[in-house]
C-alpha cells in the first residue's frame, strides 16, 4: 500500500532530521518546498559535466547573466551522464538540494562536442530533457560596448518557422525554452519594462533529398522604444544585437509520458477561471452578453397615449355604442311586430 502524503512528508522530515522528531526549522523549510497555488519564478541550476571546455563554460555564464537573478551556477565538474538512471538520480538530488526546477548541463567530448542538456523537473523527478549540439556561439563579451538588458527584465520570445507547430519534438522544446526564459510570472506589463527580444528561428535542412534535424538560430536583441515618426500612438521598437547568439540542433530527447505530462499540466480547481454563462468574446476582443427575459405581452402594456389617439379612441367607442343601440332598437321593433301578429295587440314597452 502506497504511503499517504502526510506519511511521506513525515518520513522525509525524519530523514532530514536524522531519524529524530523534526525541529521547527526543518518543518518551516519543508513547508516552503510544498506545491503552491500560485508559484513564482523557477530557479535554474547550471552545472558542468564530466568534461567541460572553456567555450561551454562561457555558455553557462551567459545563461546565468540572462536568467539572473533566478539562476545558480556550479563551478565544479560533476560525474553525471544525464541520460542514464544514475545520472538522473544525481540531477534530481542536486535540483532538490538547490531548490531548482530547471537545469542545464554543459559538457564537451569527442563523440558529442559542445553538448548542452536542458531539462526540468516535476515533483522532484526528471520531467523531460533535450540534448542540444551547439554549432556556433557568440557570447556577451563579443558584443562589448553595446547596451544590455536590465536585471530581472522579461524577454519577448518569438519563434519563427513552421517546424515549431508541425514537429512534436520542437513543440516540446518550445515549451521548455519558454519555461527557461520567462522569468517572473506577471499579470500585466508596461511598455517601458520591455527591453530585449529573443528570436528562435527553425531552419529546415536536407541532405540528398532527406530531411535532417532543423538548425535553430537563437538571436538576442536589445529593444528601445521610440516615438513613431509617422505620428502613431504606439511606440516603434528599434533593435540592436546584444547577444548571446547561438546556432544549435537537437541531438537527443527524453520527454515525459502522456500520463506524467497530463499530471504535470493539471491545475487546481481554485486557480482555473470559472466560465461565465451567457458571455462570449468576439474576434475583436469585445465582450458580448446575452440576457434571458420573460415573454412580454404588448397588448397588456399600459402606456401614455397621445391626445389625438385618445380622441380617436373616444370617437370610435361612441360610434360602436351608437351601432349597438341601433341594433337593439331594430330587434325590439321586430319582436313587437311579431307579438302583435300573434296576439292582436302590441306589448307594453
Amino acid at each position: 500500500m502506497a504511503p499517504t502524503p502526510h506519511q511521506s512528508k513525515t518520513a522525509k522530515a525524519k530523514l532530514i532530521a536524522g531519524g529524530k522528531q523534526p525541529k521547527a526549522r526543518i518543518t518551516r523549510y519543508l513547508k516552503t518546498t510544498e506545491s503552491q497555488l500560485v508559484e513564482g519564478a523557477k530557479t535554474s541550476l547550471l552545472l558542468k559535466g564530466i568534461r567541460c571546455s572553456d567555450g561551454m563554460s562561457t555558455v553557462l555564464k551567459d545563461m546565468r547573466s540572462v536568467q539572473s537573478p533566478h539562476a545558480k551556477l556550479l563551478t565544479k565538474n560533476n560525474m553525471i551522464v544525464p541520460f542514464d538512471d544514475a545520472g538522473q538520480q544525481s540531477l534530481e538530488f542536486l535540483t532538490t538540494k538547490n531548490d531548482a526546477a530547471l537545469f542545464a548541463l554543459a559538457s564537451h567530448n569527442k563523440k558529442r562536442p559542445n553538448n548542452l542538456v536542458m531539462g526540468r523537473t516535476f515533483d522532484r523527478r526528471i520531467l523531460d530533457m533535450v540534448e542540444l549540439g551547439i554549432l556556433q556561439y557568440r557570447s556577451l563579451n563579443d558584443f562589448g560596448g553595446l547596451p544590455k538588458k536590465r536585471l530581472g527584465s522579461k524577454p519577448l520570445l518569438q519563434f519563427v518557422g513552421d517546424s515549431w507547430s508541425s514537429d512534436i519534438n520542437l513543440k516540446r522544446l518550445q515549451n521548455l525554452l519558454m519555461d527557461f526564459y520567462r522569468g517572473d510570472p506577471v499579470d500585466s506589463l508596461i511598455l517601458s519594462g520591455l527591453d530585449h527580444v529573443m528570436v528562435f528561428t527553425a531552419a529546415e535542412t536536407s541532405l540528398g533529398g532527406q530531411e535532417l534535424h532543423p538548425v535553430i538560430h537563437q538571436r538576442t536583441y536589445y529593444m528601445k522604444l521610440k516615438k513613431d515618426p509617422k505620428g502613431g500612438k504606439a511606440p516603434v521598437p528599434y533593435l540592436t544585437p546584444s547577444g548571446p547568439d547561438m546556432d544549435f540542433k537537437v541531438r537527443r530527447t527524453q520527454f515525459a509520458s502522456p500520463d506524467l505530462w497530463k499530471l504535470a499540466m493539471k491545475q487546481p480547481a481554485s486557480v482555473k477561471a470559472k466560465k461565465k454563462k451567457n458571455q462570449t468574446t468576439n474576434i475583436f476582443g469585445e465582450t458580448i452578453g446575452r440576457l434571458h427575459l420573460e415573454r412580454q405581452d404588448i397588448e397588456k402594456e399600459r402606456a401614455k397615449k397621445a391626445k389625438a389617439l385618445r380622441l380617436a379612441e373616444k370617437l370610435e367607442k361612441e360610434e360602436e355604442g351608437a351601432a349597438v343601440e341601433s341594433e337593439l332598437g331594430r330587434e325590439t321593433e321586430q319582436m313587437s311586430s311579431e307579438f302583435k301578429q300573434a296576439y292582436g295587440f302590441a306589448p307594453d314597452v
